[in-house]
C-alpha cells in the first residue's frame, strides 16, 4: 500500500485488530471502534505510544445509530480508504441472539454505512470465519441473507429458533452470512470506486480463539489443527497480512470474494482419506 492512506477504520481493538492497525496504519489516521471502552482506550494509547495517529471512538455494532455516528466520524477525518471490520462474538462468549445481533446485523450495517462514505480506490475488508465456509445453506436461504434489506434481517424466518438453535449454529450462520453479504454490497461498493471482500480465519491465538479452545469443542479444534496441512494455530499477525494484501494495489482486481485462510484446516476436513 502507498505511504498516504488517509484515513483507516479498524473495529475491534482485540488481538486481530490491534495487529491490522499495526500493519497497515502508518502514515494515516486510524480511527480504532469497540464496544468495551477500557480495551479500546488502553489498545489506542498503546498504538499512540509507539508512534500511530490513532483516534478512539466507542462504538456498539449492533445498533444503526451508533455505527452511522462511527461512519460520520471517519468521514469528518479526511478520505476514509480502508475499512476493517473485526469486531464479533464466539459461540463460547454470547446467547444465539447477541451472536446475530453482532455477528451479522453488525456487519450489514458497517457495509452499509461504509459503504455510503468509502473514498474512491477504497477498499474494505470485513472478518468471516471458516465456520461460514463449513456451513452451507440451501441457495434461497443464502439470498435471503444476501439481499434482504439491513432493517428486515433479524425478522427472517431462516434466523429464527427452529433454524438456529443454539449459539454454535448462529455463528456459523452469521459467517456464512457475512460472506454472502460482503459478495453482493461489492457492486455498491464499486459504484463508488471502491472493492470489498471478507476473509475466513481458522483458528486463531486471539482471546477469543482461546475461550473456544478452552470451550466444549476445544478437543475437537485441536484435533483439527493437528490434521490441517500447516499443523498449527494462525497468529493474528496472519491475517493482518492478508488484510494488508487485499486493500492494497497488487488486490485491484479482487472484490466481492471471500479469502479462506484457515491453514488447511478445511481442506484437510474435505481431503479423501489416505
Amino acid at each position: 500500500m502507498s505511504e498516504s492512506r488517509g484515513v483507516i477504520v479498524v473495529t475491534g481493538a482485540g488481538g486481530m485488530g490491534s495487529a491490522i492497525a499495526r500493519r497497515i496504519g502508518t502514515g494515516s489516521t486510524v480511527v480504532l471502534a469497540d464496544f468495551n471502552q477500557q480495551l479500546l482506550e488502553a489498545e489506542a494509547r498503546n498504538l499512540v505510544q509507539t508512534g500511530y495517529d490513532v483516534v478512539s471512538h466507542a462504538v456498539d455494532v449492533s445498533d444503526k445509530d451508533s455505527v452511522d455516528a462511527l461512519a460520520r466520524e471517519a468521514a469528518d477525518r479526511g478520505p476514509v480508504t480502508a475499512v476493517v471490520h473485526t469486531a464479533g462474538l464466539s459461540p463460547v462468549q454470547a446467547p444465539v441472539d447477541a451472536i446475530l445481533r453482532v455477528d451479522l446485523l453488525g456487519a450489514a450495517l458497517m457495509l452499509d454505512a461504509f459503504g455510503a462514505v468509502v473514498s474512491t480506490g477504497g477498499a474494505g475488508v470485513f472478518i468471516s470465519s471458516m465456520a461460514g465456509t463449513m456451513t452451507p445453506l440451501p441457495p434461497d436461504v443464502e439470498f435471503r441473507l444476501a439481499t434482504t434489506p439491513t432493517d428486515q434481517l433479524l425478522d427472517l424466518a431462516d434466523l429464527g429458533p427452529d433454524a438456529v438453535p443454539d449459539s454454535a449454529t448462529a455463528y456459523g450462520v452469521a459467517k456464512r452470512a457475512n460472506q454472502v453479504r460482503v459478495r453482493a454490497a461489492s457492486i455498491a461498493w464499486g459504484r463508488r470506486g471502491a472493492r470489498v471482500n471478507s476473509i475466513s480465519p481458522g483458528i486463531i491465538s486471539t482471546p477469543m480463539g482461546a475461550s473456544e479452545l478452552e470451550g466444549p469443542s476445544g478437543d475437537m479444534m485441536r484435533v483439527m489443527i493437528a490434521g490441517s496441512g500447516t499443523g498449527r494455530i494462525g497468529t493474528p499477525e496472519d491475517i493482518a497480512g492478508v488484510v494488508d494484501f487485499l486493500l492494497g494495489r497488487d488486490a485491484g482486481f479482487i472484490t466481492g470474494t471471500d479469502l479462506l485462510v484457515d491453514g488447511g484446516v478445511v481442506a484437510s476436513l474435505q481431503a479423501p482419506p489416505s
